[in-house]
C-alpha cells in the first residue's frame, strides 16, 4: 500500500513539472527536435533554414529539387522546357528575347481554409517582391518575371515571361507563393513602410491561420523559443499524411538535444542540428547500446565560411585578407573538430556539385602558411609590437570582432581555434555572438556585422550565384535588404559574368563561366573557406519513407510518405 502511494506521489510530482514520458514515436505523434530558433514563417521572408525546415511540411512552391537531386513539380502539374511541346519557348518582344514558360497547378491544391491556389496567388507573390519595402532575400527569383498572364478560362494555368532568355528559368524553386485573399489588405494597408508588410503579415500576426499554408500540414500552435504544433490539412491535394500530430521543438544546446532523445522527450533530430563530432559519437553509442535510431550521414551543399565586412577599413585591403586565409590551418581544424571526416573548403562550391573544381589553374588556392601571412602583413603596413604579441597601423591595433550563432558548440569552438591561430600572425580577434534569430534575421541579412561572421551558405547544383555575389545583392536599406551579399563584394567582372552566365544555353561554356568567378572568388578573398559540411540527422529506427537531402531542401518536404510502423 504504501509502496503504490509512494510511487502515484512520484508520478503527481512528474506531471507537476510539466514533464512527460514518451512511449515512444508512433503514427500518432513525432516530436522533432531542432537547434536553431524559428522565426517569420512567411517563405518569402525567412533567411533561417531550419524555419524553411518547419515551413516545408505546411507549404509547397512549384517545384523543388528532391533527395537525389532531381527537379520534380509540386504544385505544378510539371516542370516547363524549352523542348518541343515542353509548355516553354524563346520569343522576341520589340526585338528583346525572352523566355515564355506556361504553369498548371493541380485542380484540388487549396490553402488550408479551402480556398482554391490559382494564378492569382502567384501573381500576387510576384507583386510583393516588386515593393523595394519589403526584404527578401532571394529577390532575383521574382523580379527574373517580367511579367504574368492568367488564362481566362482556367485560372489555374498561368504564363511566366521571363526578362531574359536565361537558360535556368525553371529552376526556380524558391519562387513560394503566398495566399492573396488573406495577404493583400496587408500589403495594401504597409507596403508604402520600411518592412511594415512584414511586420504586420498573417505569418507574424497570425501564424496558426490555415489559410496561409497549402502542404500536408497545417501549424496549429506555434511559440517562439519553444516549439510549433502541426497536424494534417484536410485540404491537401495529395498523398494523404500517416503521422497525425508532429512537434516540432527548439532545443538550443545540441547537448540538451541528445539527452532529449535518450530520454523519450523528442524521438528525432532534424537535420542541421546535430554537430558532427557529436553525430559521431552517437552512432557509435547507439551501436554499442543497440539504441533504436539510426544517424544519417550524406555530403551536402552545405559550406561553412567566414564572411569579411569589406566596409570596414582594414579589411578593405587585400592583402589583410589573403593574410587571414594563409594564416589558418583549416586541415588541423578539421581533424580536430571533426575527425578529419568534413572536407576543407576551397570555395563556395561543394564537391557534390557538378561545377566543383581543385584545378590551380582555375583557382587560387591558400595553403597554411604562417611566413606567407607575416609577409603579407608587414607590406600592408601592419608592424608586429614584440611587446604584446599585436600588429599596429598609426596607433591602431589590427583587431576584428567575429561573430556565429549563439549557442553553437562546434561553432564557438572554431571561434576559439581561429583567435588562437590569428593571434600567431599578430591579429587580435574580439568574440562577440547572438541568438541565431538576431544573427540571421538583424546581423547577417542587413550586413550589420563589423568584421567577421562565420556561418553556412546553402545553395543548388548548376547554380548561378548571382544572389552570393552580384554587386546588386548587397543588402541596403535602398533594397528593403534584399540579396545575400552581406560581405559587400563588388567585382564588375564577376557581375558581367553572372549577368552574361543567365543568358548562356550551352551547358560548357556556363561552366566555363562559372570557373572564372571562382577565380575572382578566391583571388579576392571576400569570405574565408573553412569546411563543406555533412548532412545529418537522427531518426526513429522504425520511421521509413524517410530520405535525408544532400542539398538545401529538406526530408520535410515529402513529409507525407514518413510512417512511424
Amino acid at each position: 500500500m504504501r509502496k503504490s502511494f509512494v510511487f502515484s506521489l512520484a508520478i503527481l510530482v512528474f506531471m507537476g513539472l510539466g514533464l512527460q514520458v514518451s512511449a515512444g514515436p508512433t503514427n500518432e505523434q513525432l516530436v522533432i527536435g531542432i537547434q536553431q530558433e524559428f522565426e517569420n514563417m512567411n517563405p518569402m521572408i525567412t533567411q533561417m533554414s531550419l524555419t524553411q525546415y518547419s515551413y516545408s511540411m505546411v507549404g509547397r512552391a512549384l517545384m523543388t529539387l528532391n533527395a537525389d537531386t532531381q527537379w520534380i513539380p509540386m504544385l505544378a502539374k510539371k516542370i516547363p522546357s524549352l523542348e518541343k511541346n515542353g509548355g516553354a519557348e524563346l520569343i522576341t518582344e520589340n526585338g528583346v528575347k525572352k523566355v515564355k514558360a506556361t504553369w498548371e497547378i493541380w485542380e484540388n491544391a487549396k490553402w488550408g481554409d479551402g480556398k482554391p491556389v490559382t494564378g492569382e496567388d502567384v501573381k500576387f507573390s510576384w507583386t510583393v517582391a516588386q515593393n523595394e519595402n519589403v526584404a527578401i532575400g532571394g529577390k532575383e527569383v521574382y523580379l527574373d518575371v517580367e511579367r504574368i498572364e492568367i488564362d481566362p478560362a482556367n485560372p489555374k494555368k498561368f504564363t511566366f515571361i521571363y526578362k531574359k532568355p536565361k537558360w535556368d528559368f525553371y529552376q526556380k524553386p524558391n519562387f513560394y507563393i503566398l495566399p492573396k485573399h488573406l495577404e493583400e489588405p496587408i500589403l495594401q494597408k504597409y507596403g508604402n513602410e520600411k518592412q511594415g508588410y512584414e511586420k504586420n503579415s498573417l505569418y507574424s500576426a497570425d501564424p496558426s491561420n490555415p489559410g496561409l499554408y497549402c502542404g500536408p500540414y497545417l501549424i496549429k500552435e506555434l511559440k517562439l523559443g519553444s516549439h510549433i504544433i502541426f497536424e494534417p490539412n484536410p485540404f491537401w491535394f495529395g498523398k494523404k499524411p500517416n503521422i497525425k500530430k508532429i512537434i516540432v521543438k527548439l532545443i538550443p544546446s545540441t547537448a540538451a538535444l541528445e539527452a532529449n532523445l535518450l530520454s523519450g522527450s523528442v524521438d528525432m533530430i532534424s537535420e542541421l542540428s546535430l554537430p558532427f563530432d557529436q553525430a559521431l559519437a552517437f552512432e557509435k553509442k547507439v551501436k554499442e547500446q543497440n539504441l533504436p535510431y539510426v544517424v544519417n550521414f550524406r555530403p551536402g551543399l552545405i559550406y561553412e565560411h567566414i564572411d569579411l565586412q569589406l566596409s570596414n577599413p582594414i579589411l578593405q585591403d587585400i592583402r589583410v585578407r589573403r593574410a587571414l586565409v594563409y594564416g589558418i590551418n583549416r586541415q588541423e581544424l578539421v581533424d580536430t573538430l571533426y575527425s578529419g571526416k568534413q572536407e576543407v573548403a576551397i570555395h563556395d562550391l561543394s564537391p557534390v556539385d557538378p561545377w566543383y573544381t581543385n584545378n590551380p589553374k582555375k583557382i587560387v588556392l591558400y595553403e597554411f602558411s604562417r611566413a606567407k601571412a607575416n609577409k603579407l602583413l608587414d607590406e600592408a603596413g601592419w608592424i608586429l609590437d614584440p611587446k604584446d604579441g599585436y600588429r599596429y597601423k598609426n596607433n591602431e591595433k589590427l583587431s576584428l570582432q567575429l561573430m556565429t550563432t549563439a549557442d553553437n558548440k562546434p561553432r564557438e569552438l572554431a571561434e576559439v581555434y581561429l583567435q588562437e591561430q590569428w593571434k600567431k600572425i599578430g591579429v587580435e580577434i574580439s568574440i562577440k555572438n547572438e541568438p541565431a534569430r538576431v544573427f540571421f534575421g538583424e546581423t547577417t541579412r542587413k550586413s550589420l556585422y563589423p568584421g567577421l561572421a562565420m556561418y553556412a551558405w546553402l545553395s543548388s547544383p548548376d547554380n548561378n550565384p548571382r544572389s552570393f555575389h552580384h554587386k546588386d545583392s548587397i543588402p541596403t536599406e535602398a533594397n528593403g535588404f534584399s540579396g545575400q551579399n552581406p560581405p559587400r563584394w563588388v567585382n564588375e567582372e564577376v557581375s558581367r559574368l553572372i549577368d552574361e552566365m543567365d543568358t548562356t544555353f550551352d551547358a560548357k561554356k556556363r561552366e566555363e563561366q562559372r570557373h572564372k568567378i571562382l577565380w575572382h572568388y578566391t583571388n579576392d578573398v571576400p569570405v574565408i573557406p573553412l569546411f563543406y559540411r555533412v548532412n545529418i540527422s537522427v531518426t526513429p529506427k522504425n520511421l521509413t519513407g524517410y530520405k535525408l537531402s544532400g542539398s538545401n531542401y529538406h526530408a520535410t518536404l515529402h513529409v507525407e510518405n514518413w510512417n512511424l510502423q
